[in-house]
């Protein structure tokens, strides 16, 4: 049986939660009449996010793996322990 607990969430947090609760719903892809159901990841984007060691040099980012070369323009998130 769960514990009840007290509700410490800000104002701003329940509010916040309370939107997210009301959108609709997403709905499953639409199949043509006798499609072969497939693995809903089939239907997301192909590229997968990746990850990769690199060291920081005189204010920019040097990747450790030479032989990896990413696209122009590529989108980038870096993660640091401070």
């Amino acid at each position: 049986m769960p514990t009840i607990q007290i509700d410490t969430r800000s104002a701003e947090r329940q509010a916040l939660d309370e939107q997210i609760a009301a959108e609709e719903l997403v709905h499953a892809p639409t199949l043509p009449a006798g499609a072969t159901p497939r693995p809903i990841e089939t239907y997301l984007p192909t590229k997968r996010p990746m990850a990769y060691a690199g060291i920081v040099e005189n204010g920019r980012v040097r990747l450790l793996d030479d032989h990896v070369h990413l696209p122009e323009h590529s989108r980038v998130i870096i993660v640091t322990n401070q």
